[in-house]
């Protein structure tokens, strides 16, 4: 059994690196965003009513989160065409990355046991992680709460 803590990376401690394929045909790596200040965050599944939500409010706050120099970034355990549904669905235009692998969710701590009626199983944890522009993790967030995270990037990324 993995905890989410197990293995995760700390406040203070250099982020991940990380490559993956996103939205509207980008890529995303963390050497791309180097010396820039990003948000990282993992949703469970494109679509869904917890993740559309959290998604909706990232995308409506990014207007002041872009006046921060924070770039944004979502990942799901998703494959790219239900993101891109996604994407289109709700007009998100920050990249939604794929992580079908789990490797990068796996290497930040998010991939966990979970529970739901009783039946364990392997999946993301609502998770984000702020990294500042010399890239160490500023914030953590842990099982987010989606209809307030984007007020509290926003809080975050006005200290960096």
């Amino acid at each position: 059994m993995t905890t989410a803590t197990e293995g995760a990376p700390l406040e203070g401690k250099p982020a991940p690196d990380f490559t993956m394929p996103a939205s509207g045909g980008r890529s995303v790596s963390l050497a791309e965003l180097k010396g820039k200040p990003f948000l990282l965050y993992f949703y469970p599944k494109a679509d869904t009513p917890g993740c559309t939500k959290q998604a909706c409010g990232i995308q409506e706050a990014l207007p002041a989160l872009g006046k921060t120099g924070l770039t944004v970034i979502g990942v799901s355990p998703d494959p790219m065409k239900p993101i891109e549904k996604f994407a289109q669905k709700f007009n998100l235009t920050f990249p939604l990355a794929s992580d079908e692998d789990h490797k990068v969710a796996e290497a930040y701590g998010v991939w966990v046991e979970k529970s739901m009626y009783g039946k364990t199983y392997m999946g993301m944890e609502r998770s984000s992680f702020l990294v500042a522009a010399d890239g160490r993790i500023a914030k953590v967030w842990r099982k987010v709460k989606p209809e307030a995270h984007a007020a509290q990037v926003l809080e975050a990324a006005k200290e960096l």
